[in-house]
């Protein structure tokens, strides 16, 4: 008798993987040729390696994990770089007339079909997660082809390759363009190329954490400056003052946004390269991790018609995507909203964006003076650096406007603290803010490889002090996805402070920062420290990545 294979959505709930609403919301929602696995993976209900795991056992295909796979390169003849590309696929090892092939697709019967024509061999298929893939391609095809070629043709006098930069078949195009395209492979945020008295590095950051990718010899240093100024439209001929500049590509398919920033230093510039993600998640505020108390006061700060609201926090802690998304809720056609940034990161349809540009005088109070004369019901203000920022910032919500802004400070009610010593009258203040958002990033356990554990004794002392218990906690043990980090991705905890009646007296009475703190404790406001800890009970991040961020009183 025939067995009958089980529906993979039936599998993954079976499994515990998803649950039935999930799986039911994402088979309505879902377009009509995309596949179950793919639509729940865009939702982030379940990772690729649990789908491949769940796959293996529903098509009866091994699947293989492609980190430290003892590969014979000799095969990677047999498939082009575009096909591999294209199908997804890499060759893994051959067994007399037998071809193994990880592919992401399996099922794919008219690319394994293609393969047995243009290799001659029987093909087994064999399932591999696509980022394996991808970072397989990337690691093994043309590894260093750019750079072995382009060190043999690299004369000692660098001038004599300046046209090679422009040619797009030239090693040291097809190098930086490597680097570009394994940064956004590895989910990078940034690229760093730092030059050495007699090297120069280039370092990835990834969830935060800067991670060697590459070491070149310093005799490339010169034309890999050249190239990449030469695509963030920069002047080549300065080298003695800092630039800045943008990148718009398309890589492997994939729209690539760069900003860059050039810096004189003793060996040479030094470059960064921040990669912007295009992607949705940037306009879902659900997707940012507020809690359910947060999100209902952030919801309600933004949804007045005036006032204003701060997202506090250092650089690089997430505050430009949760104002984008604060935007992107508040944006429809009844609403006039208008953005002054320096730089604009991320252009919104529908939203009236303004770049910063001291050179003729548009500075943030200059253009906000401006933008008030042009009918706006919302105005988001890059940062507030200045008193003057400040004021007219303040004058704006007063007189009918909601205004979003972000300021580099600690937490929610040293913002208030900050304000004032700015020069800000403590009665404007009192009358227009209406809440604080302090917020930063944490990296989130790897979901393919978290264990649970008992947590330890200071673990519990922590978590005791602040009124709570812990039973256990997740960590990662180091998997092939996250690089054997035991953690992928970021999360944002978030302190939200709202200015009611009380706290609105305190500010102006100049109440101490003690007293501030007890009416915020009263007023139920979570604390940085402690929506950190809550989201270790749930098994989100672990106690050290919270205690990086926040401070244990």
């Amino acid at each position: 008798m025939r067995q009958t294979r089980k529906k993979l959505g039936d599998l993954l709930v079976e499994e515990g993987l998803i649950t039935p609403d999930q799986l039911q919301s994402t088979l309505d929602e879902k377009d009509p040729g995309q596949k179950l696995g793919d639509a729940l993976l865009q939702r982030g209900y379940l990772t690729e390696q649990q789908l491949v795991e769940v796959l293996e056992y529903q098509l009866g295909i091994p699947h293989v994990g492609l980190f430290q796979y003892p590969f014979d390169t000799n095969l990677f003849s047999l498939i082009t770089k575009e096909a591999a590309q294209r199908n997804l696929i890499i060759p893994l090892k051959r067994e007399g007339n037998k071809l193994f092939v990880a592919m992401a697709n399996p099922m794919d019967f008219i690319v394994i079909d293609d393969l047995r024509l243009s290799t001659g061999f029987q093909i087994e298929p064999a399932i591999a997660t696509k980022d394996d893939i991808i970072r397989t391609i990337n690691k093994y095809y043309d590894v260093d082809d750019g750079l072995d070629e382009l060190l043999d043709e690299l004369p000692l006098n660098n001038r004599e390759r300046n046209d090679d930069v422009t040619d797009l078949n030239s090693p040291i195009v097809r190098l930086v363009n490597q680097i570009l395209s394994n940064a956004v492979i590895q989910r990078a945020s940034d690229i760093h190329i730092d030059p050495q008295e007699t090297k120069v590095i280039v370092r990835y950051r990834i969830d935060g954490v800067l991670r060697n990718e590459k070491v070149l010899p310093r005799n490339m240093q010169s034309v890999l400056t050249a190239r990449i100024k030469i695509m963030s439209n920069l002047d080549i001929t300065e080298h003695r003052i800092p630039q800045d500049g943008r990148i718009k590509i398309h890589l492997d398919f994939y729209p690539v946004d760069l900003r860059v920033s050039t810096l004189p230093t003793v060996y040479g510039e030094k470059i960064v390269m921040r990669l912007l993600d295009m992607g949705s998640t940037l306009n879902d505020l659900g997707k940012l991790g507020f809690n359910s108390l947060n999100m209902k006061r952030f919801n309600e700060m933004i949804e007045k018609p005036t006032g204003i609201v701060l997202i506090t926090g250092p650089t690089g802690s997430g505050k430009s995507s949760t104002l984008y998304a604060a935007l992107n809720r508040l944006n429809s056609e009844a609403v006039n909203i208008i953005t002054i940034e320096d730089p604009v990161e991320y252009q919104l349809e529908g939203i009236n964006q303004i770049q910063v540009n001291t050179n003729v005088g548009m500075t943030f109070a200059a253009g906000l003076r401006s933008i008030l004369r042009q009918d706006p019901n919302i105005i988001m203000v890059g940062e507030i650096r200045d008193k003057e920022t400040a004021e007219v910032a303040i004058r704006a919500s007063l007189t009918g406007h909601l205004v979003l802004s972000t300021l580099h400070t600690n937490d929610s009610i040293g913002t208030v603290t900050r304000l004032i010593d700015m020069g800000v009258e403590p009665f404007l203040l009192a009358s227009s803010l209406s809440g604080i958002v302090s917020q930063r990033l944490v990296r989130k356990v790897c979901r393919d490889c978290t264990e649970i554990q008992e947590p330890s004794k200071r673990e519990i002392e922590i978590f005791e002090k602040r009124g709570m218990k812990i039973e256990k906690i997740s960590r990662g043990k180091g998997c092939s996805s996250c690089n054997m980090t035991g953690y992928k991705g970021r999360v944002a905890l978030h302190e939200v402070l709202v200015i009611n009646e009380e706290m609105s007296r305190a500010m102006m009475n100049g109440e101490s920062f003690q007293k501030m703190k007890e009416l915020a404790t009263k007023n139920k406001t979570i604390f940085l420290l402690d929506d950190g800890l809550l989201k270790v009970k749930q098994g989100i991040t672990t106690t050290e990545e919270v205690l990086k961020v926040a401070i244990l009183e």
